[in-house]
C-alpha cells in the first residue's frame, strides 16, 4: 500500500487489502456509472461528435444525458450497473491485493521508486483485468444495447453470448485491454506516488517532508493526487480504451443499428486502422472529455476510499 506507514502495514492481512479494494470498487462504481454509460455511447458512435454532423446521435455530455433519458428513461444512465458493480468489486479486490503482494516482493529487492510503483501497478492491473474481463464484456453489451433490448440481464446476456458466440466472446477485446491496462494502471500508481510526494512538500514543514514516505496524505490530498493521476494516465492510453469497447460489441450489430453507422473490424490493429481511416486522429479520442471527467473522479474516489478503508481496518485491528 502506498500511503500507510510500515508499522501499520504489518497489521493488515491480504484479506484486509482485498476487503478495502472491494469496498473501494463499490463506492467508485456507484458514484460514476452514468459517466461510464455516456463515455461508452460516445466511443461506439462512428459519426463525428459534432452537432452539425450527418446522422449524429450524441454530440455533448449534456445533450447525450438528456437524449438517453428521453429515449430510454433515467434508469438507462445506470444500464449495466449490476455487472459493472460486480466488475468493480472483482477488479478492486484483485488489483489492490495483488499490488500489495507485488509491492512486498519488490520492497525486499529495492527502494519504492516511481518505476517500482509502475511495474507493480502494471502487473496488478493485468492480473485484475484477466480475472474480471467476462464481466466487462457483459457490462459493455448491456450498456450498448438500445430498445428493444437484446439482453434482459446478466444471466441472460451470459447465456446468449455463450450460446451464439462461444466462450471466446467473453474475452473479446482482451488484447487491447491488456495493452492499455498495463501502462494505464502502472502510470496511475506511479503518478499517484509522485503527486503525493509533491503534495507533502507543499503542505508539510521541512521535517515532515524529509520522512514523507512514512506519512499518509490527508483526505483532500488523496482526492487531489488521485484525480491528477487519473487524468494523466487516462490520456496516455485512451485510443486503446476506445478500441477495446469497439471490439467488445463486434457480433452485436443488431442492437446498434438505431445508434447510427455500424462499426466493423476484425482485430486490434484493424480497429485502430479503420478508425483512423474513417474518423481521422480525432476518432481515436472520441468520448475523451467524459472519460477524463470519469477518470479523474473515479481514480480520486478509488484511491481515497481504499486508503480510508485501510485506515479503518487498522484501527479495528488495534482494538482487538
Amino acid at each position: 500500500m502506498i500511503s500507510v506507514n510500515e508499522e501499520v502495514r504489518q497489521k493488515l492481512t491480504s484479506a484486509d487489502y482485498a476487503v478495502a479494494g472491494g469496498v473501494s470498487g463499490v463506492v467508485t462504481r456507484c458514484s460514476c456509472q452514468p459517466l461510464d454509460v455516456i463515455k461508452i455511447r460516445f466511443q461506439l458512435q462512428v459519426e463525428p461528435i459534432r452537432k452539425d454532423a450527418v446522422g449524429v446521435k450524441y454530440w455533448s455530455i449534456s445533450q447525450a444525458t438528456q437524449q438517453i433519458i428521453k429515449d430510454e428513461g433515467i434508469s438507462a444512465l445506470w444500464k449495466g450497473h449490476v455487472p459493472a458493480q460486480l466488475l468493480s468489486v472483482l477488479y478492486g479486490v484483485a488489483q489492490f491485493s495483488s499490488f500489495e503482494f507485488f509491492s512486498k516482493v519488490a520492497s525486499k529487492e529495492s527502494q519504492k521508486s516511481p518505476f517500482v510503483h509502475f511495474i507493480c501497478g502494471a502487473s496488478a492491473g493485468c492480473f485484475a483485468t484477466v480475472a474480471s474481463f467476462p464481466c466487462d464484456v457483459i457490462r459493455t453489451r448491456l450498456v450498448a444495447q438500445g430498445e428493444p433490448k437484446v439482453y434482459s440481464g446478466i444471466c441472460d446476456a451470459a447465456l446468449k453470448i455463450y450460446t451464439k458466440e462461444g466462450s471466446k466472446a467473453f474475452f473479446k477485446g482482451l488484447s487491447p485491454t491488456l495493452i492499455q491496462v498495463a501502462p494505464h494502471t502502472g502510470a496511475q500508481f506511479a503518478f499517484y506516488a509522485g503527486f503525493k510526494e509533491v503534495w507533502r512538500k507543499l503542505v508539510s514543514d521541512d521535517t515532515i517532508a524529509t520522512t514523507s514516505s512514512l506519512i499518509p496524505v490527508s483526505l483532500s490530498g488523496s482526492l487531489i493526487c488521485g484525480s491528477l493521476s487519473g487524468l494523466c494516465a487516462k490520456t496516455l492510453v485512451y485510443p486503446f480504451d476506445l478500441a477495446r469497447k469497439r471490439l467488445q460489441v463486434q457480433g452485436f450489430e443488431e442492437a446498434r443499428e438505431k445508434f447510427g453507422k455500424v462499426f466493423r473490424c476484425s482485430g486490434l490493429m484493424d480497429c485502430l486502422w479503420v478508425t483512423l481511416k474513417e474518423e481521422k486522429v480525432r476518432g481515436l479520442f472520441k468520448g475523451l472529455n467524459p472519460s477524463l471527467i470519469k477518470a479523474g473522479t473515479t481514480t480520486a474516489i478509488h484511491f481515497c476510499a481504499y486508503e480510508q478503508m485501510c485506515h479503518i481496518l487498522t484501527i479495528w485491528h488495534s482494538k482487538i
